[in-house]
């Protein structure tokens, strides 16, 4: 048991890294993107999502090619299953059951996912603070408190 905890916190840390370094990038592209100003603020608003979410899935991608290698390395199922599928549905949580670890690594999805649950969250997280950034360098966003009469 001690092994799958220290497989599944190895691969874990690799695609911690990798999040890490796409949240640098992804925030680099997200503060160049901005202009001073622009005539389609919303338009400009969306491309930056877009190309966001695009670096943040690629990224989610990087990690589940990450998990499938490591499924193969320690031959995680049978070896007639499909590591790249079963490391998808581990990292998405969709849990379909249709491949299932061999016993000796059963604890290798659990982890997976809570590696997934974690790095889509924290995407959540990169595309929330990116959307809010843009919308207040725009001038798209009110001060806290501006409707309010003054006394």
């Amino acid at each position: 048991m001690m092994l799958q905890f220290l497989v599944g916190t190895f691969v874990s840390v690799i695609n911690i890294g990798i999040h890490a370094l796409v949240t640098v990038v992804a925030v680099t592209i997200a503060r160049r993107a901005v202009p001073r100003r622009t005539r389609r603020p919303r338009l400009h608003l969306m491309s930056v999502m877009i190309a966001i979410a695009v670096v943040l899935k690629i990224a989610h991608m990087l990690e589940v090619l990450v998990w499938a290698a490591a499924y193969h390395v320690i031959q995680a199922a049978a070896a007639d299953a499909d590591m790249l599928y079963f490391a998808f549905v581990n990292y998405a949580t969709l849990g379909y059951g249709d491949i299932t670890p061999v016993r000796e690594w059963r604890l290798i999805g659990p982890l997976t996912a809570m590696n997934g649950a974690l790095l889509f969250g924290w995407s959540a997280a990169i595309l929330f603070e990116v959307l809010l950034k843009t919308l207040e360098h725009l001038g798209l966003t009110e001060k806290p408190g501006a409707d309010l009469p003054r006394a």
